[in-house]
């Protein structure tokens, strides 16, 4: 049986090479002629992290990219409201997060995977399925591929996911990000960090990703498909964060306009089922969610993992329906969490009564919480 990947972002290349480590037939087409990711880092978090280390990959994202001991939500001047050293989740699965380019990530996966079973410059255009059961996927250059089962991972704003579910909706969250990448020095107390500060309506985070880069973002309530002056991004930026921590003010000026990066925030309405026949919707195309908990990428990474021990371990059956029983719950639940917190972030009103909420929530619900999320099961 064959599977054929439509996506090589993080969770196709990830899939990929779940399907190479247990033999499953498999090849992945990608839109774009070259690979890239500017501006932009990802936590990966132990949930994502013991699938890469089952994949035989973690030793190098540890070497690229930079481990996050002690998460920190803060006020603007960096008064922290909510502080969680994470020893405790060290102790239970061997590491605690790490930061890393998306750039870095991905070169990594897909340069563990047999060029012969990528294809490069393959826009999905449609598929067809057939009377055998087969289907026939049609690509932007005219050219066509037979396949046994189709997995969309093309982000959130799926082809394959429109031609599949045509009433699927994606949702904005009254929310834009800018991102960017310094090339800076962080002082030593930042260093393995990730830290939010909170501050009017607006936020700002901060996680060194490698060496003297530092990855940060900014977060404001805004009206959808706005542009920037690229050439007074960085005035607009510094004016916006003007009374936050002088770290912040100095990360924005360190990042050249060219880098800096702006998307409107969305996430997709969850959707009843992921799969239709032979055909399967895995990551962002089938359950994206809004960055606030640093899941969306750990989730896609699951999604493979889950996937690939299916197919293994269930020989030339269709395991779409058992993949989504297993998996959605838990992902529903995390983008709900998810666009909760980011909608809070940014209360206009009650804000002291949240960050009362946050100052005084005990550490230990908070790490039951997270030790809840990381649990992934051991390979079926």
């Amino acid at each position: 049986m064959k599977y054929s990947i439509i996506g090589a972002g993080i969770g196709g290349l990830t899939t990929a090479l779940a399907f190479e480590k247990k033999g499953i037939d498999y090849h992945i087409f990608e839109k774009a002629f070259e690979l890239s990711e500017v501006g932009a880092g990802i936590w990966l978090a132990p949930n994502a992290l013991q699938v890469l280390e089952h994949l035989e990959i973690l030793e190098d994202i540890k070497e690229k990219g930079n481990s996050i001991d002690r998460i920190t939500i803060s006020k603007a001047d960096l008064n922290p409201l909510s502080d969680n050293f994470q020893d405790n989740i060290k102790k239970e699965f061997g590491f605690s997060t790490i930061a890393i380019h998306r750039a870095e990530l991905q070169k990594l996966l897909f340069n563990k995977i047999p060029k012969e079973k990528i294809s490069l410059g393959k826009g999905f255009q449609s598929f067809e399925k057939l009377n055998d059961d087969s289907i026939k996927i049609k690509f932007d250059d005219n050219s066509e591929f037979l396949t046994d089962f189709l997995i969309g991972a093309d982000g959130i704003n799926s082809k394959v996911r429109k031609q599949l579910f045509p009433n699927s909706k994606t949702r904005f969250s009254e929310q834009t990000c800018w991102r960017g990448v310094a090339n800076i020095k962080l002082n030593k107390e930042f260093e393995n960090r990730g830290i939010e500060l909170w501050g009017n309506q607006i936020r700002f985070g901060i996680s060194k990703i490698a060496r003297n880069k530092v990855y940060w973002f900014a977060v404001a309530i805004d009206k959808p498909n706005q542009k920037d002056d690229e050439s007074l991004i960085k005035q607009k930026l510094l004016k916006m964060f003007s009374n936050f921590h002088p770290l912040v003010r100095e990360l924005i000026s360190a990042t050249s306009e060219i880098n800096i990066l702006r998307n409107d925030i969305y996430d997709l309405e969850p959707l009843e089922n992921w799969h239709k026949g032979n055909v399967c919707l895995i990551g962002d195309a089938g359950h994206a969610t809004t960055p606030n908990m640093g899941q969306g990428g750990a989730q896609a990474i699951e999604d493979a993992y889950y996937l690939s021990n299916l197919i293994k371990s269930n020989i030339n059956e269709n395991i779409f329906k058992l993949f989504q029983q297993k998996r959605q719950s838990k992902v529903n639940t995390i983008v709900k969490q998810s666009w909760t917190t980011g909608k809070m972030a940014h209360w206009r009103y009650g804000k002291n009564f949240r960050n009362f909420l946050l100052k005084n929530l005990p550490k230990k619900i908070l790490e039951n919480k997270m030790m809840e999320m990381y649990q992934i099961e051991k390979v079926l």
